[in-house]
């Protein structure tokens, strides 16, 4: 058993309600009673239902975003976390958001499927598609007999006459409106369209409610094809709005989006011509300066051209080699003359030439130099400057001493 004092208790309930997340992000329908603004711009009411009574406040904060304050009896849509008072032992709903109840509890949906697509990636701005710059065919989702229509058809012929228009009628209000618009989108998907254009003209959250479905938002994320929304008036913001690859304001905005003004395209083309001629014009010239340059470098590297100072450098090298081989030829013949001269000057016909003789023995041919080489009768050949002799030994006399 456990005993606790009043606060003990109090502060027990108040941690335990605040630890229950259910009950710290909720929403509580119900009609206002007792309501006070407090002074200090606070203020205090209570939500009813029947016999149920729900004690509520909404701080100076939140109340100055409400605009007109609610009256006893109004029935309210609540958000806010439900905790504990433990000064005046009251379990109290803390509001922060204050809306009409058929409204507000549209709002409340919308905001719960919003967060929960936004979680999952439908309408991360990574996976959005840049739309095509001149869609050959563009297929419209809207009501067949609706203005908003007739307006896109009047803008598409108006800015680019060529594009052609598929039309993929659906309903566009009503409970049977979400599915007939994904039946619509997936005929589209089934044609060789380049761009979706989801419409309708404006309405209240009530009837745009059908762009608001969670089937609608998933067929427009799972399209292969870039889809722009135009949904209501410029301030209205649905789902599919969010998943669309690009929302425009309005029906008319979405058409003007979706295909390039035809006279914007002339100026377009005009710059890109020019463009173009700029560059042909400057490549051409610069093709014109790297042949030039070539033709420069071809005539340089010409045999035509570089033969006559080759064969100028032939005969040059042709006479050099001729004088070295003059000036050789000459060294040598001089020298051979000298050569010559100093071989006469030794030879032993110069020495005939003064008188003198050569006596070889005519058994050997060997040169008599000493009378001791030879005997008596022996038989010597005497060759002189004309002529030889043959000669007997008759005597031998032997050198006198000096």
């Amino acid at each position: 058993m456990y005993i606790l004092t009043v606060t003990e208790m109090n502060t027990y309930l108040r941690e335990l309600l605040d630890a229950e997340p259910v009950l710290s992000d909720v929403w509580v329908e119900g009609e206002i009673s007792n309501f006070k603004r407090h002074t200090s711009g606070h203020c205090y009411f209570s939500l009813k239902e029947g016999d149920a009574v729900l004690n509520a406040v909404m701080w100076k904060s939140y109340a100055l975003r409400l605009g007109d304050l609610p009256r006893n009896g109004d029935a309210v849509l609540a958000h806010g976390r439900v905790s504990f008072y433990e000064v005046g032992g009251k379990l109290q709903l803390y509001v922060d958001t204050l809306r009409a109840a058929g409204v507000g509890f549209l709002h409340a949906q919308f905001e719960e499927l919003k967060q929960r697509l936004n979680t999952e990636g439908l309408f991360d701005l990574s996976r959005k598609r840049a739309l095509p710059l001149l869609p050959r065919r563009v297929g419209i989702v809207t009501s067949g007999k609706g203005a908003a229509l007739q307006d896109m058809l009047t803008v598409l012929a108006r800015r680019c006459p060529l594009v052609e228009v598929l039309i993929s009628p659906c309903l566009v209000q009503g409970e049977q409106a979400p599915g007939s618009i994904v039946a619509a989108l997936h005929t589209l998907y089934a044609t060789d369209v380049d761009l979706i254009i989801v419409a309708r003209g404006g309405g209240s959250l009530e009837d745009l409610w059908a762009f608001n479905a969670e089937e609608v938002a998933r067929t427009i994320f799972a399209s292969s094809i870039p889809v722009i929304t135009g949904i209501g008036h410029e301030t209205d913001t649905t789902i599919a709005d969010y998943v669309a690859d690009l929302r425009a304001p309005t029906p008319s905005a979405a058409a003007e989006l979706a295909v390039p003004e035809q006279a914007e395209l002339r100026l377009s083309l005009a710059a890109l011509r020019q463009q173009l001629n700029t560059a042909f014009a400057i490549n051409i010239d610069t093709r014109r300066r790297e042949l030039a340059a070539a033709h420069d470098r071809l005539r340089h590297y010409n045999p035509a051209i570089r033969l006559p100072h080759a064969r100028q450098q032939v005969d040059d090298l042709l006479r050099r080699a001729e004088a070295q081989l003059q000036y050789g030829l000459t060294l040598r013949q001089t020298q051979l003359q000298g050569l010559q001269a100093q071989l006469s000057a030794l030879s032993p016909q110069a020495t005939l030439e003064r008188g003198y003789a050569v006596v070889r023995q005519a058994t050997n041919g060997t040169v008599v130099t000493q009378s001791t080489q030879v005997g008596s009768g022996e038989t010597l050949v005497i060759t002189l400057r004309s002529g030889k002799l043959v000669a007997d030994v008759v005597e031998l006399q032997a050198e006198e001493s000096a």
